[in-house]
């Protein structure tokens, strides 16, 4: 795939348009904080870096969630931080806010998005009959730009945005010229847009990727009416939980056709509102159970010593909403090689969870007087 320089301008989440335990990340910071934390001598951001650790810029092919990557963190800190310790680098004392910086970074360079793949995304162009209006270097058809004019590649939010206002001409042109209309998958769009960025044409497709605050966010999504349905059982914040942008975005296209009509025209700054928004609320938004989460505590020996006030580990009672994936990254980097050296003293082994195992245990941390 093309490597794009993606830059996340602004803040990506903003915290008080969210509610508690929410926080600010900004991926500028985030990218300074990879550098002079000096991560980057050991790992790497599409090819830019350390090779001893995995490039955090590759597409790995396979689903991979921001809780996922916290549980593979847990599980490997005590081996980071003896790599860390040889090379004579400190551990980082990681902020809940800059743990955000990081993660917004992260989101940045695409870390999250699936892999795709240009031959799959050139058939599924052709199954779905793109190239009878859209040719590669002309227009097939009055009024479809050719692919070569298509700002969208490089730029998952403009994507989004022309996607939702254009939804409706499309399915007209559809249906003048007796093609039918099926819905797009994450994985198909994916494909199509690997396939259309390594076009000849697109080699040196350079990517402005911003993702400003989102305060007015929630403004927006109360004017443009998506509140007036998407509330309760069809909240978003569950419906989109761990999709990254490509897949809200086809999740959005998909939706268009049985929304009440017409459907509300979005500018770029607005899709760019609305975007930070939704997808921040899904992001911090748990999906895990707490009942397991008890026994996750349990079984993998947190009581031992989070229950016991003469261990010198620190309480976790901390109220509702105020753990999620980018706290606990926080709390393995502030209070984790302390924590390795007393597991140790007491020959106790340290704990490694599963992705399910990780989101169980923040819902779990998350319940009221759960300790």
């Amino acid at each position: 795939m093309n490597k794009l320089r993606v830059i996340l301008a602004g803040a990506l989440l903003a915290g008080s348009a969210l509610g508690a335990g929410e926080i600010v990340g900004d991926a500028r910071r985030g990218e300074q904080l990879f550098l002079t934390e000096r991560c980057v001598q050991c790992h790497s951001i599409n090819g830019k870096g350390g090779n001893r650790a995995p490039d955090l810029g590759t597409h790995i092919g396979r689903d991979f969630t921001p809780t996922i990557m916290v549980s593979l963190m847990w599980n490997h800190a005590p081996e980071m931080w003896e790599a860390m310790r040889t090379q004579g680098v400190a551990p980082p004392a990681l902020s809940p806010e800059a743990a955000a910086d990081l993660f917004a970074y992260f989101v940045s360079a695409r870390y999250f998005e699936k892999a795709g793949d240009a031959a799959r995304g050139k058939r599924a162009m052709m199954a779905k009959n793109c190239f009878e209006c859209h040719g590669i270097t002309q227009s097939n058809a009055a009024g479809a730009p050719p692919v070569v004019k298509w700002e969208s590649l490089a730029d998952p939010i403009v994507l989004a945005q022309q996607m939702w206002n254009h939804g409706a001409k499309m399915r007209q042109a559809y249906t003048e010229r007796k093609l039918r209309w099926s819905p797009l998958t994450a994985q198909e769009l994916t494909d199509m847009l690997v396939y259309l960025q390594n076009l000849p044409q697109n080699k040196a497709l350079v990517s402005a990727f911003e993702f400003p605050p989102s305060e007015s966010g929630a403004t927006l999504f109360q004017s443009k009416g998506c509140a007036d349905c998407h509330k309760g059982k069809l909240a978003l914040e569950e419906r989109l939980r761990n999709l990254t942008l490509t897949s809200i975005a086809v999740a959005m296209w998909n939706h268009q056709a049985s929304m009440k009509q017409p459907s509300p025209n979005l500018s770029q700054e607005e899709m760019r509102q609305i975007l930070g928004y939704v997808w921040a609320r899904q992001y911090f938004r748990g999906g895990g159970d707490a009942a397991k989460g008890k026994d996750v505590f349990a079984e993998k020996g947190c009581a031992t010593c989070h229950n016991d006030p003469s261990s010198g580990a620190p309480s976790l009672s901390k109220g509702a909403g105020s753990y999620s994936d980018i706290t606990m990254v926080s709390v393995l980097w502030e209070h984790g090689p302390a924590m390795l050296d007393r597991m140790k003293q007491n020959n106790i082994a340290w704990p490694r969870f599963t992705a399910p195992q990780m989101s169980d245990l923040i819902a779990y941390l998350n319940k009221p007087g759960a300790r």
